[in-house]
């Protein structure tokens, strides 16, 4: 996959691309970043991406003519066509869903924004979608723009050492994750489940399922709305309401 970042502050990704997961990732070749400054697509002497806005108003809105000429030159170096992403409060909350639909692209190009807002120009004739990481705003795109590449990478084939765990990760079933415990087995009188220890993995594989289950309703019951759930999972959901009530 190759992930192209259009940001006035390309200094912000060093860190986050330079470590952990996102390093590896790109060191096995499953990946490659290239965080581009389009101010240097800016069409005046002043090198300027931003401007007053039409009609008044506060505030400073981005320029149309730096990021088409940035993506055009993105573009122009590739021979898949890539997902343009706009990030913006005002887009569609990013889900996990999201993050496996990506993961299956060649070319991702993350635009990330500063000041007001965007020419309306950009967001109706140049991306493809426009994503937002949740209902709060940032300073710009670009901690959004790490976030949902951090979310993508790891799903990329043989990123993570166990190509398991990211199938198994919270939001993957549509339910959170089950509660994790390892050595020792009795830590100050606090103990880790017997089933744990048992040896049985068709048990255990029951009881993660249903701390799963009971962990999703106890935290994110919206979420069950959005999933088929087995008759055993039902019965396990009626148990937890009984219980609390």
């Amino acid at each position: 996959m190759k992930i192209d970042i259009l940001s006035l502050f390309p200094a912000m990704f060093e860190g986050v691309f330079g470590e952990s997961i996102l390093k590896k990732a790109a060191e096995k070749g499953a990946v490659t970043y290239t965080v581009t400054d389009f101010r240097q697509f800016s069409n005046n002497k002043h090198n300027s991406v931003d401007d007053y806005p039409y009609g008044g108003g506060a505030g400073m809105v981005l320029k149309p003519e730096p990021i088409f000429r940035a993506v055009q030159h993105l573009t122009e170096q590739t021979v898949s066509s890539p997902r343009v992403i706009l990030m913006c409060p005002q887009g569609e909350r990013f889900t996990q869903k999201k993050a496996e639909e990506l993961s299956k692209e060649d070319h991702l190009i993350f635009i990330c924004g500063h000041y007001e807002g965007y020419d309306e120009r950009i967001r109706e004739n140049l991306i493809t979608d426009e994503i937002s990481i949740g209902d709060f705003v940032l300073t710009g795109g670009e901690l959004g723009a790490m976030v949902v590449t951090d979310s993508v990478v790891r799903l990329l084939p043989e990123v993570l050492g166990n190509d398991e765990s990211a199938v198994k990760d919270s939001f993957s079933s549509g339910l959170l994750e089950h509660p994790h415990y390892t050595r020792p087995a009795d830590y100050e009188g606090m103990k880790v489940p017997e089933v744990l220890l048992s040896g049985n993995h068709a048990k255990i594989d029951d009881w993660r399922m249903k701390e799963s289950l009971r962990r999703t309703y106890m935290r994110r019951p919206d979420l069950l709305d959005e999933i088929e759930l087995s008759d055993q999972q039902l019965k396990w959901l009626k148990e937890f309401k009984n219980n609390i009530e």
